[in-house]
């Protein structure tokens, strides 16, 4: 393919102004039959008229001003009026528990009296919230700079549009996993449209080319790879809500048949997902021939998911060579590498323990009991610098472990407000240090572990001490004696989160405290906590540092498998005791249905949702469900309220006799 040419511009509101007139558009996916299409120029002018009600509020160059949206087309007008008055977009989870709210308000406290775009039912959430937990003065403050997507009518008046300059910040991006402590990468126009064409450049970006994303767009694979990039290259784009993807994945294939998309993309989790719902069904009513990328990111790729999803594919017709593994952090404006066009993916199959910096790596069987593959993710993007360096920051010869380090003006210049994160995150000579650990073997990269412990889950990152912090308002633990840590078993796709847990006493006196913590995870971040391990010491170093690498070690090798035996087998006796309460409603026994088939196992009807492992995807699953037996009845968020099946169903029987003066 020929060279990429990307809109030529110096700034993202010099490059939203020279694609105005570009005939493309926006399709806002929400259904299978269901979507918005918004031209470049329409998004143009309404943005611009978006940004007269911001500058009338009071919003200026170089304020800052929080996005919290559900709705991608209220999200992307949004962000693009702030771009063009120099007003600094600060785009913020939604989320549905306690924890995305803590963030929120963090994150404002940090910003010093944001703006704050969101609608009305979400922002009264905050303050009901808010009251309850002692933020009332920053929700005051935020409620007193909203801008409510809601209420908007008019926007026919333009704002006024401030000429940015290449080095100003664009945008802040704020790190996925952190809630306590969040980071906010700072990014300017240099960062992103200099990543924007080396992307292009790397992968042959056209405007021929047609675009596909479920990602959400306050991640930055879904920001800054799937909209602002293909924006950049003009491309036709399409945009479906993540809550569609995880409720009916099968659409997203079905979209990109329909369409005859030619770049999608998907962590681990969506091709695990997809294929799960799949199950035994045919695709040979879909052609997928036109797909000629398919990014593989977000969270260490998985050889033999990757392997299967392109199996699965074939009767579609989806191109081997489609599947393009990629490694990239929101520091790097996103695209660190990407793999050459046309290369088959590769793996390296290791020897696990040999892999620490500085170590030479040993290629083994890949069905060796110590064997761990890994994906080549390919070579640095143009204009992106990469080295790998030991623990004194010397650069290592290929086929060494080491330290992943990265320069380039699409590199941030820093975190916001934050000098402890900005000196330990660069080098004395300027490089950022990415936390990741790889190797280079015949020119290619590969991903080997994380220097920084960070755990991945379902595309995103955790961090052990957020999901300490939280285990351990449990009654018994006190911090110190909860380390969570992502395991992941031989032949697994994705970390399995692990809590373990100091305890000396009998398997009896530890399943209360081990529901208690498990149930406060799952609550707090809708997290699915896969074991609970009881464990007589916590290894430290002598520095006072836990080391959660031989806890790792030692539940893959199996020490504590026979306490987790004795959990099970106590759980079992439990539930056979006390888990077959027969229902009483005919409310309940319809949720109990539900619940019972999500969940894939059966539950008591007073039985918490939470101390079940109730992931965020089986929520949404469970809500779906309940939404298509009782239309509008239930939110999201009141299966936090009303996390048993019996408590739910008196919620909804008094609703539907309040609403329709009906008993159920």
């Amino acid at each position: 393919m020929s060279r990429a040419e990307m809109t030529p511009a110096n700034t993202l509101s010099e490059l939203l102004a020279a694609n105005r007139g570009v005939q493309r558009s926006i399709a806002y996916v929400d259904g299978e039959n269901s979507e918005r299409v918004v031209s470049f120029e329409e998004l143009y002018q309404r943005a611009l008229g978006i940004l007269y009600h911001l500058q009338s509020l009071g919003a200026r160059p170089g304020d800052k001003m929080i996005l919290y949206v559900a709705n991608n087309e209220q999200f992307v007008d949004a962000f693009c009026g702030a771009i063009l008055g120099g007003i600094v977009p600060v785009p913020v989870a939604l989320g549905i528990s306690d924890e995305h709210k803590r963030k929120l308000l963090r994150i404002a406290r940090l910003l010093a009296k944001p703006f704050l775009y969101t609608d009305r039912r979400t922002l009264d959430r905050i303050a009901a919230f808010a009251s309850e937990d002692d933020d009332a003065t920053t929700v005051g403050e935020l409620t007193r700079r909203a801008f409510l997507a809601d209420t908007l009518e008019d926007i026919s008046k333009p704002g006024k549009i401030h000429a940015a300059s290449p080095d100003d910040t664009a945008f802040i991006q704020f790190s996925s996993g952190s809630t306590s402590d969040p980071k906010g990468i700072v990014l300017t126009h240099r960062n992103i449209l200099t990543n924007a064409r080396g992307a292009g450049e790397a992968a042959a970006f056209s405007e021929t080319d047609i675009a596909l994303s479920w990602m959400p767009l306050t991640h930055d694979m879904g920001l800054i790879g799937m909209f602002i990039m293909m924006y950049a290259h003009r491309m036709q784009l399409n945009i479906m809500t993540t809550e569609l993807f995880v409720r009916r994945p099968l659409l997203w294939m079905q979209v990109a048949s329909r369409k005859r998309i030619t770049i999608t993309t998907s962590p681990n989790f969506g091709f695990r997902h997809y294929l799960k719902v799949l199950g035994d069904r045919g695709v040979t009513d879909l052609d997928l021939s036109s797909i000629r990328l398919l990014f593989n990111g977000a969270e260490p790729i998985s050889a033999p998911l990757a392997r299967e999803f392109i199996a699965r594919m074939q009767p579609a017709k989806l191109a081997p060579r489609a599947m393009y593994p990629v490694y990239g952090l929101a520091e790097a404006t996103l695209a660190v590498s990407f793999p050459r066009l046309g290369a088959s993916m590769s793996s390296l199959a290791l020897d696990r323990h040999q892999l620490s910096v500085g170590t030479t790596i040993r290629e083994i069987a890949a069905d060796g009991p110590d064997a761990a593959e890994f994906v080549a993710v390919g070579v640095p993007v143009p204009y992106c610098n990469l080295r790998i360096v030991s623990d004194a920051d010397e650069e290592l010869p290929d086929g060494q472990v080491g330290h992943i380090q990265i320069s380039g003006d699409n590199v941030t210049r820093g975190y916001y407000e934050n000098q402890q994160a900005n000196a330990a995150g660069f080098t004395n000579d300027g490089w950022l240090r990415t936390g990741d650990l790889g190797v280079r073997h015949a020119d290619l990269l590969y991903i080997t572990g994380r220097a920084k412990e960070i755990i991945f889950v379902n595309g995103q990152n955790y961090y052990p001490h957020d999901l300490e912090s939280i285990a351990y308002r449990a009654d018994g633990l006190e911090l110190g004696k909860v380390v969570a840590a992502g395991v992941r078993p031989p032949g697994a796709s994705t970390d399995e989160l692990t809590l373990f847990v100091l305890h000396r006493g009998g398997i009896e006196e530890f399943l209360p405290v081990a529901t208690a913590a498990a149930r406060l995870v799952n609550e707090h971040t809708g997290l699915e906590v896969a074991h609970t391990v009881p464990v007589r010491r916590i290894p430290k170093t002598t520095s006072g540092k836990i080391q959660r690498h031989l806890l790792e070690a030692a539940y893959l090798e199996g020490e504590f498998a026979p306490d987790l035996a004795a959990l099970a087998t106590l759980r079992a006796q439990l539930a056979q005791a006390g888990g077959t309460a027969v229902t009483s409603s005919h409310i309940e026994a319809i949720l109990k249905e539900i619940c019972d088939t999500a969940l894939e196992r059966g539950m008591s009807v007073d039985e918490n949702l939470f101390e079940l492992g109730a992931s965020s995807l089986k929520l949404i699953e469970i809500h779906e469900k309940i939404d298509e037996q009782y239309p509008g009845h239930v939110d999201l968020t009141e299966l936090f309220d009303y996390p048993t099946i019996a408590e739910l169903a008196r919620h909804l029987e008094s609703k539907l006799v309040a609403g329709a003066g009906v008993a159920p």
